[in-house]
């Protein structure tokens, strides 16, 4: 691509900020206006089709958070410049924008992600250090979120070479008893949020943080796990994005175990040492030995099919249970980008949600 220009980059950044604007809208008003001033200019009406009235985010809110991401001390980097991490951009609901501290070269070498616990015991932190030590001299970068825990001491165990994935703000230490090591990965490795900065972390920042994790990341590897746990929703996106899934077993009588173990049951790679995880991503060609989700369906259209789309009627096919996109293009009998353009006006106008797997409903 071209050089950025400062007004689009501007532009693109009051765009993502602005209301019901989404990774994959943010996607698809670039591909359908060409530029993201130009989407701004269309927002307004798109939300009318879709039922409201629209505003988009104030210029002023967006020169305060460029000021802010520059005292912070960070960076901006967009989803197609070139020092954008390669597996991240393929993933499918690409995070637009993020902010990071620290060696962005990181992100472009192999990457394994390691995630487990918070409350880990002794034994799978020890193990959790000493697989991230190994990897991390095998040539592998370790990418983790920053938690306490397992995540912790992967990255301790695999500093410099390491990439923490924050849900919060990039100027928000999170938890603040990891402080000093988000500072010492800031200087040494790399740190990485999609949030703004002064964002603190809520509930629903965690699944979007994950997937950046899982999307950085040739492999994701579980140390242990509780059934239902934010560490099974990094391995189940890991598994959609076609990236190879790996659990280490545990007993079967410590609960914190029980969620590795279900994922080998589900098809996940049992490893028990680091050669096995390099033995599994050395020359990873995108092809994963796991079985332990199928890749989400496909049903992109190009920026012409996009451009000259006129809304498909869909509003009878949805309700507020969660429908896959690809079964409203097969029952609206139109094509891709005409069911693409209705949901994009639904979801400006604040009536959409989208889910993972390409799914999407009504709001309750």
């Amino acid at each position: 691509m071209s050089a950025l220009s400062q007004p689009e980059a501007f532009a693109r950044i009051r765009l993502l900020r602005s209301p019901n604007v989404g990774p994959v809208s943010y996607a698809q008003l670039l591909r359908r206006f060409g530029s993201a001033q130009a989407a701004l200019e269309a927002l307004p009406d798109l939300g009318r089709r879709g039922g409201r009235d629209y505003r988009a985010a104030p210029a002023e809110r967006i020169e305060r958070e460029v000021e802010a991401v520059r005292a912070a001390g960070a960076r901006y980097l967009f989803h197609d410049q070139p020092g954008f991490p390669p597996l991240l951009a393929e993933i499918e609901s690409v995070p637009p924008i993020l902010t990071f501290r620290g060696d962005l070269a990181l992100a472009a070498k192999p990457c394994v992600a390691m995630v487990g616990a918070r409350n880990a015991s002794a034994a799978a932190v020890k193990l959790a250090r000493d697989f991230a030590a190994a990897l991390s001299e095998a040539g592998f970068v370790v990418v983790s979120g920053l938690a306490r825990g397992i995540d912790g001491a992967a990255h301790r165990g695999a500093l410099p070479a390491t990439i923490g994935v924050i849900a919060s703000g990039i100027d928000i230490a999170y938890p603040p008893q990891h402080a000093e090591l988000q500072e010492e990965i800031s200087a040494t490795g790399l740190v990485l949020a999609e949030q703004p900065p002064g964002t603190e972390p809520r509930g629903s920042h965690f699944p979007s943080r994950n997937r950046i994790i899982a999307g950085l990341a040739a492999g994701t590897l579980v140390v242990e796990a509780a059934p239902r746990s934010g560490s099974l929703i990094t391995a189940r996106l890991a598994g959609e994005a076609g990236r190879e899934v790996m659990a280490i077993p545990g007993s079967p009588l410590d609960a914190r175990s029980q969620g590795c173990n279900q994922l080998i049951r589900d098809g996940a790679v049992l490893v028990q040492t680091p050669e096995d995880v390099v033995e599994l991503l050395n020359g990873f060609d995108g092809t994963p030995r796991s079985t332990f989700r199928e890749a989400a369906p496909g049903y992109d259209c190009t920026p012409d099919e996009f451009e000259d789309a006129e809304p498909a009627n869909i509003s009878g096919l949805l309700t507020t249970a969660p429908v896959p996109v690809d079964e409203l293009i097969r029952q609206s009998n139109t094509g891709a980008a005409a069911v693409q353009m209705a949901l994009l006006e639904l979801e400006i106008a604040g009536r959409l949600q989208r889910h993972a797997g390409g799914r999407v409903s009504l709001v309750r």
